[in-house]
Parts: C-alpha cells; structure tokens; sequence
C-alpha cells in the first residue's frame, strides 16, 4: 500500500472554511488526490455534524469530509482569529464558502490574504455571486435549483414544478470549484502567480442546463416539463414498468427505433404511419409507450435489459441503492470506497468519480473528529504547548483531549442558514 505522498497533489496544503456540501465538497476531492486539507471550524464544529439531528458526525458530514484534518477555532477571539490568518498563509489554497463579508471582516478574504502572499489560491463559493443584488442572501441548493430555471423544467408535463432527489447543484458546485483549484494550481506552476476564484450554486445550476439553454435560444419557445420523457425525441428516457421495476429506453434515432422495434418483435411498427419519425413518435406518445409497455412488461428488468442490448438499444435499469451496491459494474470500476466514519466505524461512500493509471491505491481514509487535530496543527504554525494550553483556556480554540475548553453550545450562534452550499 503507498501512502499520500504518492497522490498528485501531495505537499499542497489547503485551509477550508467551509460548511455543508459546496465547499467541503470540493476540499474533499482535493484531499483524495493528495492535498492536506485542513478544516477550520466553528468551536460547535460545521453545522453539517448534525445537520439531520446525529452528533457528533451526521451522514452528511461523513459523504464530504474524509481524509482532512480538523481544528476548531473560534474565530470571535483574537487568538482564534490570528491562528486562522497564520494558517491561510502557510497554505497553497484557502477555500470557504461562509457567508458574504465575514471572511472581509476577519482579514480572510481574497484581496487580504493575496496581498500578503500573492501565490496563493482563494477560492469562493456563494449562492448568488459577489456582484449583484442578492450577494447578500443566504445561498442554499434548493434555491439555486428554483431561482437557476432547473424545477421550471423538473416534474411532470402539466404538474407542479420539483426539486431534484438530491443536493445536484451543491453537488456539482463542489465539483466545479474543485475543478478550478486544479486548473488554478497548474497556471501557478508555469507562472508562480496565485489566484482569486469566485463560483455560485446559482452560476453551477445554470451551466447543468447548457443543452436546455441553447434549445431556448434558437427556438424562443420555454423548456417545459416533461417527466420522464425528453419533450422533443421518442423514445427517450421512456420509463417502461417491468414484472421486477421500472427500466428506461432511449431510441429516437430512427435506425434505433428500427432496433427495438425487432428487439420486441414487431418490425413492422417502423411502417406504421403514427411512429414512423421521430416528430411523429413525439405526436404519439402515448400510444408507442403504450405497446413497449406491452411487450416488455412481463420481463425483469436484467432480462429485459439483456434483450435490448442484444439489439443495440440503449437502456437502463432503474435501481435503488441496495442494488447499486452490488453492481457488478460498480463494484468492477470501485466505485464505492470505504471510509472510516471517525467514531470507530466504517462506512461505503463513493470515491473520486474518475480513475487515473498514475493514482494509486491508499490507506483508508478517515473522517475527522471535531478538533481532533487542533493541538497538530497549531504546532505546525509554531505554537508552543503553553500557547496552545492558554488559548484553549482562552476558549479561543477546541483541543479534542480537553473536555474543559469546549463551550456550552447555546453560546454559539447557529450560522446553518448563512452559508453557500446547503442542502435543504
């Protein structure tokens, strides 16, 4: 087994003030290629831990904090506040997705921390952006899903409007930011210069939409919703019921029709005149679901898969976690890693979603504990014992091993609704 010094981004050091999913996220893949992450958090720790009412690590603190170190500082206080600028600038990346203005306010942000140190990336995540009216407001994925057009288009044709089944656009915007750490830390390699990168969830949930955006501009017709089904293309996304579930079937082309249509044993469907275009197929939807569901309604959803691919027919089964997990597919491709959960426990979440022949195989990853590596780190800085001591009697700090300096949480403010990337 190699260790993290084999990784791509080893000896990169990345401070995340981050919460929830957005920002964490993006540290969190950072850390699986290599980088140290250290995580700054609040003396009642990300508001994350017990987002769903578990404590001390909720599952959506395991999902995006693996493999980072963590202290806790109360940035409030002088020492916690100076501890924090003092590690900013021993780093390559300070990430963060707090609320608009406190960074500002505590020396943190991008022109600050940049004139001290031009070399290093800081990067931001907010729910509206810096620059226009709502640089203010509170930035949450269900509003970036609202407000960026994604639930105008989600739900059924005629119905209300929905969210996604999960966090998408935290999700992505982590992804996104990670995305451009990476490409920042490669223009420092050639130039030396650092950088100053902004994203929001209201930016990233617009992009997801790029396809729909330019059926938009070159018609002038609003996307509306369609369910299942892609409003200008039959069959696709077609949801068909089987004996065992549900698949879905995707062969608008009309050589693909041709394919299921044998696939199903009735080629003589590509002569009839209701299904014999695309545009058509459209026209008559209900009526081509209508026999697909007829003939494969007695198959299993593997069996009928099988079949259809057999023909070159693009199909998926649809399945719920339990059977994602024993994938054959999936468990080829490790897809699903182990983690430790921090508590002593293991847990299978997903990995980094791309393999590289260069990226090795590493010790098991774990999730950190609040103020598990306070003490660590501030040595690192050149804090002496006695220093570390006081500031934890100070309250300036939370030292995992010291019981005593942790603060009553009722004397801390709740921040869950003033930071870019949760998920709601």
């Amino acid at each position: 087994m190699t260790t993290k010094q084999d990784l791509p981004l080893a000896g990169i050091r990345v401070a995340e003030f981050g919460q929830f999913i957005a920002a964490p996220g993006a540290a969190m893949m950072l850390a699986d290629l290599g980088a140290d992450v250290i995580k700054i958090e609040a003396p009642r720790g990300d508001s994350a831990r017990r987002f769903d009412g578990t404590s001390p690590q909720s599952p959506m603190f395991i999902a995006y904090n693996r493999g980072k170190r963590a202290i806790a500082l109360d940035l409030r206080k002088p020492g916690g506040a100076e501890a924090a600028r003092r590690l900013a600038l021993s780093c390559d990346v300070v990430l963060h997705n707090a609320r608009p203005g406190s960074m500002e306010s505590l020396g943190l942000d991008a022109a600050t921390l940049r004139a001290a140190k031009p070399s290093l990336i800081h990067a931001s995540v907010t729910g509206f952006g810096t620059r226009g009216p709502s640089r203010a407001r509170p930035g949450l994925d269900i509003a970036a899903q609202a407000e960026s057009g994604m639930m105008s288009v989600t739900g059924e044709a005629g119905g209300m409007p929905l969210k996604a089944g999960f966090a998408v656009v935290d999700a992505a915007t982590a992804l996104a930011t990670a995305n451009a750490i990476l490409a920042a830390l490669f223009r420092r390699l050639r130039t030396g210069d650092g950088d100053t990168i902004e994203t929001s969830l209201l930016s990233v949930g617009i992009q997801l939409q790029a396809q729909l955006w330019a059926e938009y501009q070159c018609s002038g017709a609003l996307p509306v919703r369609s369910g299942n089904s892609q409003p200008k293309a039959a069959p696709a996304a077609d949801l068909i019921a089987v004996s065992d579930g549900h698949l879905v079937v995707s062969a608008y082309l009309d050589e693909h029709w041709a394919r299921l249509c044998d696939a199903i044993g009735q080629p003589q469907l590509t002569r009839d005149p209701r299904f014999s275009s695309n545009a058509l197929r459209v026209q008559n939807r209900s009526a081509m679901r209508a026999i697909l569901q007829d003939a494969l309604c007695a198959y299993r959803g593997d069996d009928a898969r099988a079949l259809l691919e057999r023909h070159q027919v693009v199909v998926g089964v649809v399945r719920d976690y339990r059977q994602v997990e024993r994938s054959e597919d999936v468990l080829a491709a490790g897809v699903l890693r182990t983690v430790g959960d921090g508590t002593g426990g293991r847990i299978t979440l997903p990995g980094l979603p791309f393999a590289m022949a260069s990226l090795p195989s590493v010790a098991e990853p774990v999730v950190p504990r609040l103020g598990q590596h306070t003490a660590e780190v501030l040595s690192e800085l050149g804090y002496g014992a006695a220093a570390i001591l006081a500031m934890a009697r100070e309250r300036a700090i939370v030292v995992e091993t010291d019981q005593s300096a942790q603060p009553n949480q009722s004397d801390q403010p709740d921040q869950s609704a003033e930071t870019a990337g949760a998920h709601a």
